[in-house]
């Protein structure tokens, strides 16, 4: 097993290719922000992007053991064999992303997972830095999801670059340059007008496009909305963070609520229980609600 984290570790050349590419994509959009005069970036906000990336980053190294070890586990049993290496390639590009689209999907439909999620979403500002807004304890929850693909008999190792090399597309989506791709890329992949729904705020957009690659999962699962011209995106939470620079607070604000909600005395344990497993947004009182029921109250507003 340790070979397997030193050959992990030797062979992430990735880091090393995609580092300077980062650079180059975040500085032309810098520059193309300030010739548009549109403030794109704060000082702040990027300070606070890189801080969870990184934290992120350690926390993942901290226990690449632990995930090499159960997903290894998981290998050894499994019982499927593609012995070419396309095919191989191309079937693990599909299961990692069919599999992050689930993750991503429970993320946002289950309140314990979204406290892990809600920092990637908390910004106001919606950048390339916005890509790299880590969910900070998504190495503890991710790889439960990639569990299946061992078993079917694919690599850990493959699976976790498989994964790095997906993220890398999920980060250069975060750009407001790009208005519009071509209609035959944006009916199979996820592209920057896509993203930008994910991250408003607006009850319309709330949950919506999960994918990280191929949009095609949202449109057969029906998580897919179309950005619209007379719906402009504004971006963050529907209650945005009191402290959203704070270095812990933006980690744990969510946590903080959750535990308020999970403790309140006028809750039975059932009731606790929904607090943690139901989508963010319920209530045992109907004091706030979930995106179903903003939006199902928005359409009744309309009619």
């Amino acid at each position: 097993m340790w070979q397997s984290i030193q050959a992990y570790l030797d062979n992430n050349w990735l880091l090393a290719i995609s580092t300077p590419f980062y650079i180059i994509l975040i500085a032309a959009e810098v520059l193309w922000s300030n010739y548009r005069k549109i403030k794109l970036y704060s000082v702040k906000e990027t300070a606070i992007n890189l801080w969870l990336n990184i934290a992120n980053t350690a926390l993942g190294l901290s226990i690449k053991f632990f995930i090499l070890m159960v997903l290894g586990f998981f290998f050894k049993f499994s019982f499927v064999h593609i012995p070419n290496p396309y095919l191989y390639w191309f079937v693990l590009f599909l299961g990692v992303d069919i599999c992050f689209y689930f993750e991503h999907r429970a993320a946002h439909f289950s309140r314990i997972l979204w406290a892990i999620h809600v920092t990637h979403h908390s910004s106001q500002e919606f950048n390339l830095t916005t890509g790299f807004r880590s969910s900070v304890f998504r190495p503890f929850v991710s790889f439960f999801f990639f569990i299946p693909l061992a078993f079917l008999g694919f690599n850990p190792l493959d699976i976790l670059f498989m994964d790095a090399l997906c993220q890398i597309y999920g980060i250069i989506v975060h750009t407001q340059y790009i208005i519009k791709m071509p209609k035959w890329f944006e009916a199979i992949f996820v592209t920057p007008s896509h993203h930008r729904v994910h991250h408003a705020s607006n009850i319309l957009y709330l949950d919506k496009n999960m994918g990280m690659v191929l949009i095609v999962w949202d449109r057969i699962f029906n998580t897919f909305q179309q950005e619209l011209h007379n719906e402009k995106v504004v971006y963050g939470l529907t209650k945005n963070p009191d402290k959203p620079h704070h270095p812990l607070m933006i980690i744990f604000h969510e946590w903080i609520q959750l535990g308020k909600d999970v403790w309140n005395k006028k809750t039975n344990v059932v009731e606790k229980i929904k607090y943690i497993l139901y989508p963010p947004g319920w209530s045992h009182d109907g004091s706030t609600k979930t995106s179903h029921e903003l939006r199902k109250e928005l359409k009744e507003n309309k009619l």
